[in-house]
């Protein structure tokens, strides 16, 4: 949270994180990824997020951009409709799993594609 906040104290008009909590434990990371929520509804600045993890890009994304394998080239955006405020609860609803469904066989048929 602390590097989040100085790197905001420069007011930049894009916050860009590359796996900024994949080193973490699932429980810490779930807390981290509300921290960072509750961050940007405060900002509203925009974040480009960058993860491997299919649940932290649904839950913390309103729009999921997949690339393809190299060279990385936009697959397809994926629109996220959950609403606002998310909530731990946000995780276990139906749509939330459709979404993650959507992501994986866009990454699957990418991935099959570039093998």
């Amino acid at each position: 949270r602390a590097s989040i906040a100085r790197a905001l104290s420069f007011d930049p008009a894009i916050l860009l994180m590359d796996e900024p909590f994949g080193a973490l434990d699932e429980f810490t990371r779930e807390r981290m990824n509300m921290e960072l929520l509750d961050i940007w509804q405060t900002t509203h600045k925009t974040i480009l997020f960058v993860t491997h993890s299919i649940s932290e890009a649904v839950f913390l994304s309103s729009r999921i951009v997949v690339m393809t394998p190299r060279p990385g080239r936009i697959a397809t955006v994926v629109d996220i409709d959950l609403p606002y405020p998310r909530t731990f609860e946000t995780r276990e609803s139906p749509r939330f799993f459709e979404l993650m469904t959507v992501v994986r066989e866009t990454l699957k048929e990418e991935f099959v594609g570039h093998e």
